[in-house]
């Protein structure tokens, strides 16, 4: 099994705060590359962020309205 990270890009929207608003899907989910996995707040502006890779969410790292770091790791999918 692979693993891949979803980490939390630059957003490009300067240097405000970014919060993990919500987790769209739970562990164990089945996901595919693309999904949507975790929306983010970032001032007004709500950002999805996409899996990384077809696979299963086997763990997040990081509390909904938790602030964030870019470059932060927040989940981990297992992938074939």
């Amino acid at each position: 099994m692979t693993r891949y990270h979803l980490i939390l890009p630059d957003l490009g929207l300067g240097d405000r705060v970014v919060t993990a608003s919500a987790w769209l899907v739970e562990s164990g989910s089945e996901l595919l590359g693309g999904d949507r996995v975790l929306e983010v707040l970032c001032g007004s502006v709500t950002v999805d962020l996409p899996a990384p890779a077809d696979g299963v969410l086997v763990e997040t790292l990081v509390e909904e309205d938790e602030p964030l770091n870019v470059g932060q790791l927040l989940a981990i999918i297992e992938g074939p």
